[in-house]
C-alpha cells in the first residue's frame, strides 16, 4: 500500500491534476482598462510578465513555475489587481481524472511501481547515468530503488534529493482566486483525459524515461538548494537562469511534459489557445508554464518571429538585445 500511496501522490504532484475549471460570467467594470495600465499593475508582482501586441491585438503572458518553497515570499498583489482588470483569463490544461481512473491505477499499480520483472535500472539506463544514480542513491537504507519504476523514481529524485515540492502559493492559485472574486471569465486551454494519463503510465517503456532519469539525477546532484535558487531566480526575473536550472530542466524532461505522447498534446493546446486569444478583442491574460514560453524555440521566440512585439524580461540566453521590461 505504501507504493500505491506514493504513486498517487506523484501522479497528483507531477500531473497538476485539477477538477473542472469554473467559468464565471463577466461583470462589466465601470472604467475600461488599457493594456498599458494592466501591465504596469501586473509588474508589481515580481513575476516574469510579457506584453505581446500587434495592431489592436494584445495578450499578457505570465510565466509560472510549478513548485515554490512553502515559506517563499513574493508580491501577488499586483497580479491580483491585473487579473481583475483583464477581459479573460487562460489557465493551464486540466487533467480530467475520474474515480475509475484512480482505481485502475491502483489495480495496476505494480506496473508503475516496479520495473519489468527480472530487470533493474542498470538494464535500462546508459552506464554513465547508472553510475551517477548509484552515487546519488548511496545513502539509501536498502536496494529497492534498483527495481523501482521510473515514474516513481523521477518523483523520488526530484522531491527527496532536489527538494521539489508544491507547498508555496503559486501564480495559478493567485490568479484563479482573484478572477473568481471579480467574476472574470476564465477557461482552461484544454484538457487531458484521465484514462489517457493512466494508459500512458501503465504502458510506457522504461527506455522512454531514461532521459528523464538522467535529468533528474543531475537535479539530485545539485541538491535541495536548486529548488530555492530556482524560486529566487523566478522572483528576480532571471528567466534564462530559471530555464537553465537543473531542477526546472528535469521537470521539462520528465512526465508529463517530457512524455512523447502527453507533452506534445499539452504544447499544442497552449499554442492553439494563445493564437486564438490574440484574435480576441480586449486584453487576455494567460498563466502559462515559464519553460513553455521562454525555452529556445518556445512561444516567445515564435511570437517574435511572427512579427509580434514582445516586451518583458530578458528570456534569451546570451542575447542582450532581447526584449526587456520597462
Amino acid at each position: 500500500m505504501k507504493f500505491l500511496a506514493s504513486a498517487l501522490s506523484a501522479f497528483a504532484l507531477l500531473a497538476g491534476v485539477t477538477g473542472p475549471t469554473i467559468v464565471l460570467a463577466q461583470t462589466p467594470v465601470a472604467e475600461e482598462s488599457t493594456l498599458d495600465d494592466i501591465i504596469v499593475v501586473a509588474r508589481r508582482s515580481q513575476t516574469p510578465i510579457w506584453e505581446v501586441s500587434r495592431g489592436g491585438r494584445s495578450l499578457i503572458l505570465v510565466g509560472a513555475i510549478r513548485g515554490l518553497p512553502r515559506d517563499f515570499e513574493w508580491s501577488p498583489t499586483g497580479l491580483e489587481a491585473a487579473t481583475v482588470r483583464a477581459d479573460r483569463i487562460l489557465y493551464p490544461p486540466e487533467g480530467r481524472v475520474s474515480p475509475a481512473d484512480i482505481i485502475r491505477l491502483i489495480w495496476r499499480g505494480r506496473s508503475v511501481a516496479r520495473l519489468p520483472e527480472g530487470t533493474t535500472t542498470a538494464d535500462w539506463l546508459p552506464a554513465e547515468t547508472q553510475a551517477r544514480l548509484e552515487a546519488v542513491m548511496a545513502d539509501e537504507r536498502n536496494e529497492d530503488w534498483r527495481v523501482q519504476g521510473f515514474f516513481l523514481m523521477q518523483f523520488s529524485l526530484l522531491q527527496n534529493k532536489a527538494g521539489f515540492s508544491r507547498g508555496g502559493r503559486d501564480v495559478d492559485d493567485v490568479v484563479r482566486r482573484a478572477a473568481r472574486g471579480a467574476r472574470i471569465q476564465g477557461e482552461s486551454v484544454g484538457f487531458v483525459r484521465g484514462d489517457e494519463l493512466v494508459d500512458d503510465l501503465l504502458t510506457a517503456s522504461p527506455a522512454a524515461s531514461a532521459p528523464c532519469i538522467a535529468a533528474a539525477v543531475l537535479a539530485a546532484e545539485a541538491g535541495p538548494t536548486t529548488f530555492t535558487d530556482r524560486a529566487e531566480d523566478w522572483r528576480g526575473l532571471r528567466v534564462p537562469e530559471v530555464i537553465g536550472n537543473p531542477l526546472d530542466a528535469a521537470l521539462g524532461q520528465c512526465w508529463p511534459w517530457g512524455d512523447p505522447e502527453i507533452g506534445p498534446q499539452l504544447r499544442t493546446q497552449w499554442l492553439t489557445a494563445l493564437s486564438g486569444a490574440l484574435d480576441q478583442p480586449g486584453v487576455s491574460l494567460a498563466v502559462a508554464p515559464l519553460r513553455l514560453l521562454a525555452e529556445p524555440g518556445g512561444v516567445l521566440d515564435g511570437l517574435e518571429a511572427q512579427g509580434f512585439e514582445v516586451r518583458g524580461p530578458e528570456w534569451k540566453f546570451g542575447n542582450p538585445a532581447a526584449a526587456t521590461g520597462d
